[in-house]
Formats: structure tokens, sequence, C-alpha cells
């Protein structure tokens, strides 16, 4: 009774895989593997997770502990607070910095929403986008923050020129 000699499990260089028929499989196995993980941390830990793979062909594939669009409308509200934050501590004394760096935000929400959109659609092709709710009121934050700032310089305008 010869006892039968495999490699076993073996630890596998991390490159691109070259075949696409192993590319597929190995694809198919390792994002059941990510699934199972990441079922099982939100289990353990009541975290909201959300796992989103977009294939080389452009598939998307995702898991979520709760809907994916609740994971990533939190996960961008979060990060508009802290992006808050970070503008409220700083002030710049340059406007034109501000302005840019304000105009920056703008266009990546507009990045954003176009992403959101095409989501949506990929997800739900056959009805309507519904309107992201979030997306205003970053605007309007945005827009709030510009008048603070329109507010203060006309303020260190106005002590100037009483001072001259």
């Amino acid at each position: 009774m010869d006892k039968k000699t495999g490699k076993g499990r073996q630890k596998i260089e991390m490159k691109l895989i070259e075949d696409n028929k192993a590319h597929i499989v190995t694809l198919s196995k390792r994002k059941k593997g990510l699934y199972k993980k990441a079922k099982e941390y939100s289990t353990l830990t009541g975290a909201d997770v959300g796992v989103v793979l977009i294939t080389p062909s452009g598939k998307p594939h995702f898991y979520s502990s709760t809907s994916i669009e609740k994971i990533t409308d939190k996960f961008l509200e979060l990060k508009q607070d802290d992006r808050q934050r970070d503008h409220d501590d700083v002030s710049k004394s340059n406007v034109f910095e501000t302005f840019e760096d304000l105009r920056k935000e703008v266009q990546a929400l507009n990045e954003k929403e176009k992403e959101r959109i095409l989501r949506y659609k990929i997800m739900h092709p056959h009805s309507e986008v519904p309107s992201d709710k979030h997306r205003l009121e970053q605007l309007e934050a945005i827009k709030s923050r510009l008048d603070k700032i329109k507010n203060e310089k006309k303020g260190l305008c106005s002590s100037q020129a009483n001072q001259v």
C-alpha cells in the first residue's frame, strides 16, 4: 500500500494568472472565500460589511451584510463628515486655495454621483435611478461653507478698510 504523495497546500506566488480558464476558476473560488470571510466578520462583530468586485471583463459582483447602497451611502456620509471637520479645523489664508479645494470637492461628488448611477443601472437595469438625498446635503454643506468664507472675508475687508 503505497501512500499517495501529493504536493498538498502550497504557497502561491501573487501574480496575475495568465491562463484565462485558470484565471476564471481562481476568481470564482477566491470570491467565495472572500464572501465567506466577510459574512463571518459581519456576524462576529455586528459591523455592516460590503465587498464589491469588478472583474476584468467589467462584470460586478458584490456581497453585503445589508444593502450595498446603504453601506456606500454611510461610507460617503462619514467621509464627507471627515472633510467637513478638516475644513473647519484648518482655515486657509488664501481664498483662492479654499475655493479650489471646494471646486475639487464638488468635482469629486459629481464623479461619485456618476459612479452611483452606473452602479444602480448595472444592478437594476430596468428601473429608474432614485435621487441621492446625501448628495444634495453634501452640496448644501459646500454652499454653506462658501457663504461662511464669503462673510468672513467681507468682515475682514471692512475691518481693514476702517483701519485705513
